[in-house]
């Protein structure tokens, strides 16, 4: 029996995509982050898409995306941090894999965007302020669509995916994706 897919939610700079390369490459998966194919698909980047379509049509293609990339088998998929603000993505990944909310306090993520210019809704005043908006919005979210939850805190992405293939092995070693409930709120 294959695994099933692994989809890795959180809010932007926790991690998401280089935690996801290590962990397709211990599981023997393909990987991919939403962001990464719709600028692939779009040919531009993220912030153009949100300048010239806004964000509800780059919420479109993510979708589309999402809906494409779950259908597929093997994959670990890093969705972007406001993937989860859609009741049919939150559905789409739960349903079809195991979600992993890799979990980080404001501060780090402050830290980690505090010279980004790339992320459209960065583009304010005030970052943390709108750091702490998102978190307080989505933080539900990824915790009403998570299997596991794990906080990054500091860690090396590689020890986060090596902890993430663990718990999965454990889940899948003790009949798969039907024990999920019971690992529900799993935090490392």
């Amino acid at each position: 029996m294959t695994p099933p897919n692994v989809y890795l939610v959180g809010m932007m700079a926790v991690g998401k995509t280089t935690v996801g390369r290590h962990l397709a490459s211990r599981l023997g998966f393909i990987f991919h982050d939403t962001d990464q194919v719709i600028e692939s698909r779009a040919g531009a980047d993220i912030s153009w898409i949100f300048e010239l379509e806004g964000e509800e049509r780059f919420r479109d293609r993510e979708q589309q995306v999402i809906e494409e990339l779950t259908l597929s088998e093997g994959v670990v998929l890093a969705t972007g941090g406001g993937a989860v603000l859609r009741d049919e993505n939150r559905a789409l990944l739960r349903d079809r894999g195991i979600v992993v909310y890799l979990h980080s306090d404001v501060e780090l993520i402050v830290e980690r965007t505090r010279r980004d210019r790339r992320r459209p809704l960065l583009q304010v005043q005030d970052v943390r302020e709108r750091i702490e908006t998102l978190t307080a919005e989505r933080g539900p979210l990824y915790e009403s669509v998570a299997h596991l939850t794990i906080t990054v805190d500091r860690r090396p992405p590689k020890a986060i995916a090596v902890d993430i293939h663990h718990l999965l092995k454990g889940m899948h070693g003790a009949g798969g994706i039907e024990t999920v409930a019971s690992v529900h709120r799993c935090a490392l």
